[in-house]
């Protein structure tokens, strides 16, 4: 039986072509083309941060703008968690990081549970980062949370650059991601009073 906790995920629409391949023990290895720039470095930094190796090519309807890919890489990049993640036995469930950035202080928190639900608290003096619209950080987030079943809270603590305050928040989930899907020998079921997630 294959312990790799690897998945690949496909998606279609009028709006956006979407392929996704998800190592969860990988080394930070990735392979990466939306369209936008400041995305693909938003995700290369959360491959690089949380030892993930990901390839992601998003072919999207971006002379309308950037929302459909973005959001909808959001949703299968969830959806490609929670396919490598399988069972879920052994994990830790839990994850969480302080990470600095500079001026920046970001917090995130993960519940790899099943009850999706985004607790977001960031706001940016910028509206786009090159042809990244800002108010789309919480849209990407909201739909890897849903597709995922993941409970994530993420808050900006403190700072002022918006570059920062982004980046920030793709690494610190990164990380508290990465420490959710840690195999602990310890739990030799799931993490769950209940007996299952």
């Amino acid at each position: 039986m294959s312990t790799e906790r690897i998945a690949e995920f496909s998606r279609i629409t009028k709006e956006t072509d979407i392929k996704i391949r998800l190592n969860l023990d990988g080394s930070g290895q990735s392979q990466i083309d939306t369209g936008i720039g400041f995305f693909d470095h938003m995700l290369d930094g959360f491959s690089r941060h949380g030892f993930f190796d990901l390839d992601c090519t998003c072919k999207g309807d971006l002379l309308v703008d950037c929302h459909h890919s973005i959001e909808d890489t959001g949703i299968c990049l969830g959806t490609t968690i929670k396919k490598a993640l399988g069972t879920k036995s052994g994990i830790k469930r839990y994850g969480s990081c302080i990470l600095p950035m500079d001026e920046t202080l970001v917090l995130c928190a993960v519940d790899l549970c099943n009850r999706p639900y985004l607790n977001f608290d960031a706001t940016f003096d910028m509206e786009r980062v090159g042809y990244f619209d800002t108010e789309m950080v919480r849209e990407f987030f909201y739909a890897i949370s849903y597709s995922a079943g993941m409970n994530l809270h993420l808050k900006v603590l403190d700072g002022t650059n918006t570059h920062h305050k982004i980046e920030a928040m793709f690494k610190a989930f990164a990380r508290a991601l990465d420490e959710a899907c840690t195999i602990d020998p310890r739990i030799t079921d799931v993490m769950s009073t209940k007996g299952a997630l």
